[in-house]
């Protein structure tokens, strides 16, 4: 895998989400991740109605890492994965999912790079993406907006997208309040 070229550390967040086996499929995601990345910045699981067409609900998740890879070996790292748990690439845009992967933020790039929108437009749309995101890093300032995850949440309508969330059963976690500032964020180690 290639590097970036500032070989400087970046704080990478995926969005992942599954409406097919929701559990395993997060689960295998979250073990690939963190098998390629180390330890990993887990918000909590929610639960949410598809969006743009009609299916089984959605699991959904906010992951972030620090990593000196470049955009696109990350890119073509989350399609591997996908691939690997039964991702069918169809051209259907709005269709269930046994796992979706998708690049949120790249530290604080901005624009389209290597094919990836950046940030992704998603964040800013989605209760699902955004109030993860928030959960996750609520300081940390959209790189177009110039205002905290938190602070946009906060701006949301909730009644558009509601949200339930849902426990998941993945491995043994580290509160964040004994790594980093609290959240509702969890850190899952390597194992």
């Amino acid at each position: 895998m290639s590097r970036n070229t500032e070989h400087k550390p970046v704080r990478v967040y995926l969005g992942l989400g599954s409406n097919q086996q929701r559990a395993k499929h997060l689960c295998a995601g979250l073990d690939a991740l963190q098998g390629l990345y180390g330890s990993l910045l887990v918000s909590p699981v929610v639960e949410s109605a598809a969006v743009g067409f009609a299916g089984p609900a959605f699991y959904n998740l906010v992951v972030g890492f620090d990593t000196i890879l470049d955009l696109n070996s990350i890119q073509q790292a989350v399609k591997a994965i996908e691939d690997a748990n039964g991702r069918v690439r169809d051209g259907t845009k709005y269709s269930g999912r046994t796992l979706d992967i998708d690049i949120l933020t790249y530290g604080d790039a901005i624009g389209v790079i290597d094919g990836v929108e950046l940030p992704r437009g998603e964040i800013l749309h989605n209760a699902f993406v955004l109030w993860p995101l928030a959960q996750l890093a609520p300081t940390t300032l959209h790189p177009i907006k110039g205002i905290s995850y938190q602070q946009l949440w906060a701006q949301y309508d909730e009644s558009k997208q509601p949200l339930t969330p849902v426990e998941l059963p993945w491995k043994q976690v580290i509160e964040p309040h004994k790594l980093r500032p609290p959240s509702t964020a969890k850190i899952c180690p390597v194992t």
